[in-house]
Formats: structure tokens, sequence, C-alpha cells
């Protein structure tokens, strides 16, 4: 996606192919969001590129943002973090993981760290802003990169559509409340969007065509 000063933003479609995440690389230090797939598929990027991991974030707890991040975690002995109002999602991950023949996550895992708003320096120079996007869980964040123009959405909001909120834990007006909040920020129309499914957009592009982003 991105490679500034060896300063790389990548997005990564592990098997089996189903979401959006991303890996931040600068020099041999990583860190992943949204880790999808199996955690042994991911540390044999982490092997392969020869990069050493730091960190896990997820936009929110379901499982198709979740699921390698635990044990990825344990593995590495790094902190995972996620908006603790998402952690009760991860007990019911099992289910959904065992139709796309992954790894259970037992009992013992390790707990992830709580994500509220605010900065954070992810890895060294380079800072993401933590804007809090309840609606589609109650514990909904995206993650923005303002010295990049990134921004890691999640599942707040799609390319022409926008996140269920019909699941446990959604809720409508608080959706149209976070994407309201965000459309008021008036970021950059060339503000490069990673939503958590589906094809990659930007600001400029949603205001143009998406008639939920206002």
């Amino acid at each position: 996606m991105q490679k500034n000063n060896e300063v790389k933003f990548e997005v990564l479609h592990m098997p089996p192919m189903n979401t959006n995440s991303v890996l931040v690389s600068a020099g041999t230090d990583a860190v992943i969001f949204d880790a999808w797939g199996k955690a042994t598929d991911w540390e044999k990027v982490l092997l392969e590129r020869g990069l050493k991991l730091r960190a896990i974030y997820s936009t929110h707890g379901h499982p198709d943002h979740t699921s390698a991040a635990p044990a990825l975690a344990r593995a590495f002995n790094v902190d995972w973090f996620l908006n603790a109002d998402d952690n009760y999602l991860i007990g019911f991950a099992n289910e959904f993981l065992e139709m796309f023949g992954l790894p259970h996550i037992h009992g013992d895992y390790k707990k992830p760290l709580n994500l509220s708003a605010g900065t954070m320096e992810i890895l060294p120079d380079i800072k993401m802003e933590i804007m809090e996007s309840p609606g589609h869980t109650p514990g909904g964040v995206m993650f923005y990169f303002p010295k990049y123009k990134i921004l890691l959405i999640g599942d707040t909001l799609f390319q022409d559509n926008v996140g269920r909120y019909d699941m446990p834990g959604g809720n409508k007006d608080k959706l149209f409340e976070s994407i309201h909040n965000l459309y008021a920020k008036n970021l950059d129309d060339g503000t490069y969007v990673v939503h958590g499914h589906g094809m990659d957009t930007t600001i400029g592009w949603l205001k143009k065509n998406n008639q939920f982003f206002k």
C-alpha cells in the first residue's frame, strides 16, 4: 500500500481469504492489525521477512478480526489491544472459526489490553489516532495515521455500504453516529481507507459514492 523511508503499510489476505488484515513494518519491527487466519501462517510471513512482531491491534472483537491474535500474542510474548467493551465477543468465536477450519481460541488465551480513544506510538515515530466507533460492535475503533494519511476503518463502513448492526451488541443509532463523527473530522480527501472487507477506497471516494457517509 505505502512505503515511506522503509515504513510499509501492507494489506494482507491470509487464508482462508476473508478479512483485510494490515501489516505495518519499519525496518525489522512490525505490528499487525486485525490478525485473521492462523497464527502459524502469520509466523511464516514474519519469519520469511525477518520481522519482529511488537504488538497486535484489533478494530473490533469479531473472530474474523481476532482469530490469530491470542496465539500470536502468546507465541511472540507481545501485547494484543482491543477495546474492553468487545472482550465478551472472544468467548463466542469458536463456532465461527470451525466453519473456516481455524483453530479454537482456548480459555487460557492471552487476554487483550484495553484500547480507548487517544494517540499511540505503535513503532518508533509511527503514531496513530484511535477513534472509537461503536455500532457494529460496542467496542469498535478506527485507526488513523495522520503522517501517512491512512485510515483503518474496520467494519464501520464499507465501499458502498455500512457495517452490520443486527448482530448481538450492534446498534444502528450508534453506528450512524460513528460514521457522522468520522465525516465531521473532515479528513483529507486523499486519505487512503482500508475497510475490514472488500476494496480499499479514499475519503474523497466515499464522499462521492457512499450514500451513508455524511
